[in-house]
């Protein structure tokens, strides 16, 4: 399969499960009789979206690469859809690049975005790759992350950490969120919606195709085509050294077009989240540098008579 049909497909794969979640009911249809599958017919989401079942069902087959954007804005509205689904909808349905690319060159955070998390000593942070690859982190993201792992791995590409890869195929980072469950949702849901951003990035592809062999979780979850632009919220996690936590996370976009992102942990002060962490980050700290003895000061000089 080529990476054009590949788009192709996932277009027609989300439209079609969307279409399946709307009633006919909801969309203000009169329904007779009964239906073989649920939701709305080709023919009824052509009628909401005012184009023709002709050209709908063509779009969903993937054989109409070229639709506007006001009859994706139009299907987008037909099916309900909320921001961020609009927003993927739209991208899967840009045309795919053709021609050859250059390979991809190993990525790297830039220096002055490891100098600043490097200078949040109190605050855990990850420099992640749009592959939600590991770019950089701080003492204290490694340790409430993946304390397990090498600290300095993010440095060589050929063992960067990946924090979706982890969440599904490492058991200590498994233990490690105590909703695991949701956790995996939306990092799937956000991973989604990436790969529709960036649909010609083959090592992401391959990420999805790894992570859908190794792990049914993954695969079932991929299969629901859940999209979310998962920018902030509240993770509990089971950490092995402090035990429990409750922190809230923020993803930071780095203002250029690689993609890369800071995710940062922080805890409501005067919680025993917050004591969890501080004690995790004395835990982290460098070995303080002992501190010189002062010099002595020399004799004074003796005067002759």
């Amino acid at each position: 399969m080529t990476e054009s049909q590949a788009a192709e497909g996932a277009l027609g794969e989300f439209l079609r499960d969307r279409r399946s979640r709307r009633s006919p009911a909801e969309a203000g249809i009169v329904s007779y009789g009964a239906r073989r599958v649920p939701g709305l017919r080709r023919e009824e989401l052509a009628q909401l979206a005012g184009v023709s079942a002709t050209y709908y069902a063509r779009l969903e087959q993937g054989q109409s690469a070229n639709a506007s954007v006001s009859i994706i804005d139009a299907i987008a509205r037909a099916l309900n859809l909320d921001d961020d689904e609009r927003a993927h909808l739209h991208d899967l349905a840009r045309p795919a690049r053709t021609g050859r690319r250059r390979p991809a060159r190993p990525d790297a955070a830039r220096p002055g975005t490891v100098r600043l998390i490097d200078a949040m000593a109190d605050v855990p942070a990850v420099v992640m790759g749009r592959r939600t690859e590991v770019l950089a982190w701080n003492r204290l993201g490694h340790a409430l992350l993946a304390g397990h792992v090498d600290a300095g791995a993010p440095a060589r590409p050929a063992d960067r950490p990946n924090l979706t890869r982890m969440l599904f195929l490492d058991p200590h980072t498994r233990e490690l969120y105590a909703d695991w469950d949701q956790e995996a949702a939306r990092a799937v849901a956000s991973l989604r919606l990436v790969a529709g951003r960036n649909r010609d990035d083959r090592a992401l592809a391959d990420l999805v195709g790894q992570l859908s062999l190794a792990s049914d979780a993954f695969a079932a979850l991929w299969a629901r085509h859940p999209v979310h632009n998962c920018l902030s919220g509240s993770k509990r996690f089971h950490h092995p050294e402090v035990g429990d936590l409750q922190l809230e996370f923020e993803m930071l976009q780095v203002p250029d077009d690689a993609g890369h992102r800071i995710l940062t942990y922080t805890a409501a002060p005067g919680t025993s989240s917050h004591a969890a962490l501080r004690l995790l980050a004395d835990h982290c700290a460098p070995p303080a540098v002992p501190a010189r003895p002062p010099a002595p000061h020399p004799a004074p000089a003796r005067s002759h008579a």
